[in-house]
């Protein structure tokens, strides 16, 4: 990587899941992170084959399609399908060196996390270069703890900023920690009303409820 520059000027995040549906919890956090970090896109990147979990039952290109139907008409939102392009398991760090070879190194590039991916962080595949490629930022969730000591800690401790400014003085190697609002909504939950045969609305955008309707998905 080259050497860390003075200022950032632009900052995009990417937000990767199964989105297996996405749902108004994932895009409200995304809104709220892009208003936050000043981020000019954050773009949501849905894991084809993840490799800490079976695959969903519900096709990547499914999951891909409701994930652009509920981004349209927010242009700081978007969905990123190159995961859907690579045969195998979907590494992060393979999608991160993607990025930052269209991006540059003169913009800065913000991966987010949930504190459960955290934890587990060190059983990703080359989990010790993301920072090599983006900054992390973690999402805490309610009653959420990071951990005191261990290997994890010790990367948390050697590379976190207090202030998300301080990601823009460099275009990766940074992990910054944002508290969000809120909103106690699963995907799990959304698939076991969906199955039951009750309805889903207003947890996820009408739109993404009408596509699942019209493909008969997670009944």
């Amino acid at each position: 990587m080259s050497e860390p520059t003075l200022s950032i000027r632009t900052l995009v995040g990417v937000f990767g899941g199964t989105f297996n549906p996405v749902h108004y919890g994932h895009l409200r956090s995304a809104l709220e992170l892009v208003e936050r970090l000043q981020l000019e896109q954050l773009r949501l990147m849905p894991s084809a084959q993840p490799p800490h979990r079976e695959a969903p039952a519900c096709s990547a290109e499914h999951r891909a399609a409701m994930v652009e139907l509920a981004v349209q008409g927010e242009p700081r939102l978007a969905c990123d399908m190159r995961e859907l392009q690579r045969h195998g398991s979907s590494y992060t760090i393979d999608s991160l060196i993607e990025l930052r070879s269209e991006l540059g190194a003169g913009t800065g590039l913000c991966m987010v996390l949930g504190c459960d991916a955290v934890l587990d962080i060190t059983t990703w595949h080359r989990w010790q270069e993301l920072l090599d490629w983006a900054h992390i930022v973690v999402i805490a969730r309610p009653g959420w703890e990071l951990p005191g000591e261990g290997e994890v800690a010790q990367w948390l401790k050697g590379h976190r900023v207090e202030n998300p400014h301080g990601l823009r003085g460099r275009p990766a190697g940074c992990i910054a920690i944002e508290e969000l609002r809120p909103l106690a909504i699963s995907s799990t939950e959304i698939r076991d009303i969906l199955a039951a045969g009750r309805s889903a609305r207003y947890l996820l955008p009408q739109s993404v409820l009408d596509y699942i309707q019209t493909n008969t998905l997670y009944r």
